[in-house]
């Protein structure tokens, strides 16, 4: 009876949310329609680099895992109904191509005389301090994905990529990075809850030889993403609590859960596992929360608030939300030197 219900539950919400998401059209999406809800690929304006968009259709699903699965921690549960609007999502992890465009400044490069309100808006963006050390931190450059960065930074490069693009780019919630993962599935992994076959589809313990590899090099998940395991774990926008899932009902929909972050620097959702990582960790329902253990050895005083020199092991990819949630509309990072 109440599983009966619940399922009611569930299809009523979903159906109320898929049709605002639907028919809305709202300032950040301007011009965006159903019709035009299909995966593309984005050029950053004013280079060459492109990356690969990934339409990801709305639904509902379980979010957390069962008491019965391997490898389970207690943050993960209890269990509790979502659902998710429409969105897109980045088909890899964002890469040192992509990430260079906003960091880097070419020496002698000078300012064209004419800004357009996008460069404009763009350039105003805060960007990165130099790093203490080798950001790579010899895990590769072209190709790989962008690494050892902090949430602040994730989030100023979002900010930045939607101004230079006139698109709301943001981090996953939490809620959106599981939902993609699983891609319609209920096992521990999306192709099973047995991980021998892992290899074939992440970097990790077991293969990675302690480096990240270049993106897009495994199989995808269902629904076209790659690396959702492994070779870097992926910041979410979420602030980290592990009795999170406790505040949430488990007999009624939940729609696009997400804990806003704040000014504190620590500690923030990162998901999907690394090339450090062994199996477990990798799982579609695996959670991490970041600490200040990530930036031990920074000898800075105050501590840098855009590296992390010891989280060689944390990325991110983006998403773009097809109609933005209320509170998270104008959002950006509240991280200044001064957060604790």
């Amino acid at each position: 009876m109440r599983e009966s219900i619940q399922r009611r539950t569930l299809s009523l919400a979903l159906l109320i949310g898929l049709a605002l998401a639907a028919n809305a059209v709202g300032p950040a999406n301007e011009g965006t329609k159903s019709a035009d809800f299909k995966t593309y690929v984005e050029t950053i304006p004013g280079s060459t680099v492109k990356f690969d968009m990934v339409a990801i259709p709305g639904g509902d699903f379980l979010m957390g895992s069962p008491t019965t699965e391997a490898g389970r921690s207690p943050d993960e549960g209890p269990q509790h109904p979502v659902a998710i609007r429409p969105f897109w999502m980045g088909k890899t992890e964002v890469t040192w191509d992509e990430y260079d465009l906003y960091w880097k400044k070419e020496e002698g490069a000078k300012k064209p005389p004419k800004l357009s309100p996008a460069e404009r808006s763009a350039d105003a963006v805060s960007r990165p301090t130099p790093p203490y050390a080798d950001e790579t931190f010899g895990h590769g450059r072209e190709g790989h994905p962008v690494l050892c960065i902090t949430h602040h930074a994730a989030m100023e490069y979002c900010r930045w990529l939607s101004a230079k693009t006139g698109k709301t780019y943001r981090l996953p919630t939490e809620a959106e990075w599981e939902y993609a993962c699983r891609a319609g599935t209920k096992t521990a992994y999306f192709f099973g809850d047995d991980p021998k076959q892992l290899g074939e589809y992440a970097w990790y313990s077991a293969n990675a030889e302690d480096l990240t590899h270049p993106v897009g090099q495994k199989k995808p998940n269902p629904w076209g993403l790659c690396d959702m395991y492994g070779n870097v774990a992926e910041w979410c926008l979420d602030h980290y609590r592990k009795d999170y899932y406790a505040t949430f009902p488990a007999d009624r929909v939940t729609l696009e859960p997400v804990l806003v972050p704040t000014a504190d620097r620590f500690g923030h959702v990162a998901r999907g596992g690394s090339w450090a990582d062994d199996a477990a960790r990798l799982r579609s329902a695996a959670r991490r929360g970041s600490d200040k253990t990530w930036i031990r050895r920074d000898p800075q005083r105050p501590q840098s608030i855009w590296w992390l020199t010891d989280a060689d092991f944390v990325g991110f990819r983006v998403v773009r939300p097809l109609e933005e949630l209320e509170n998270l509309k104008g959002l950006r990072s509240k991280v200044t030197r001064e957060s604790k």
